[in-house]
């Protein structure tokens, strides 16, 4: 079924399943691109996007992540994260496998738009948070080249300014850019990023 879908959710899914379990508990606090959250805190928004996107497959407007997009916390991250954030990625890419969850509208975080354009939206979410992640506790991530340019193509016909409460501003590239590269700096990310030194103890 999912040849019939713009979007196959599987394999940025499975990419990001196989991140979590290269995770250590003392790389939580961690530093990632998104200004001001460690890992922990974004662990908690990727299950909380996972709810709220595959709500917004199933059509759902009186579900808990439809009015309104909660904040993400490192407080609130659920102690059972690693079995849970893997099932609620699978929820996910099964949801976005019917071909009637591109159709029509759809709501997600208190945002009404097209359920075609949500469905581009929730990839873009789960490709850049996964870099997020890969950046934040030291991994390497790879992305499918063809989602890739669907996802630049759907991003290049955004602002440079950004779109508030989705994507930054747009960052420029330099001529030996990737796709991935592409894809970070029409999201609003300097795909150069990595975290600042640690910092070390002083001598006693």
């Amino acid at each position: 079924m999912a040849d019939r879908v713009p979007l196959d959710f599987d394999p940025p899914v499975r990419g990001l399943r196989a991140l979590l379990l290269g995770i250590d508990n003392g790389e939580l606090s961690n530093p990632t691109p998104c200004p001001e959250w460690t890992v922990a805190t974004l662990l908690d928004h990727l299950m909380g996007l996972s709810v709220a996107f595959t709500q917004a497959a199933h059509k759902r407007v009186d579900g808990p992540a439809t009015s309104s997009a909660p904040v993400p916390s490192a407080q609130h991250l659920s102690r059972h994260w690693r079995s849970r954030l893997p099932v609620l990625l699978e929820d996910l890419a099964n949801a976005w496998k019917d071909p009637a969850a591109w159709t029509g509208t759809s709501r997600a975080g208190g945002v009404t738009m097209p359920a075609a354009a949500l469905g581009h939206v929730a990839m873009t979410e789960l490709i850049m948070h996964s870099w997020d992640l890969a950046r934040g506790t030291g991994q390497e991530y790879f992305a499918d080249p063809r989602t890739l340019e669907v996802l630049i193509e759907f991003l290049s016909e955004g602002p440079a300014e950004g779109t508030p409460g989705l994507f930054g501003p747009v960052v420029p590239v330099d001529d030996e850019a990737t796709l991935l590269d592409h894809a970070l700096s029409l999201a609003g990310r300097d795909a150069k990023w990595r975290p600042p030194p640690r910092r070390r103890p002083a001598a006693a």
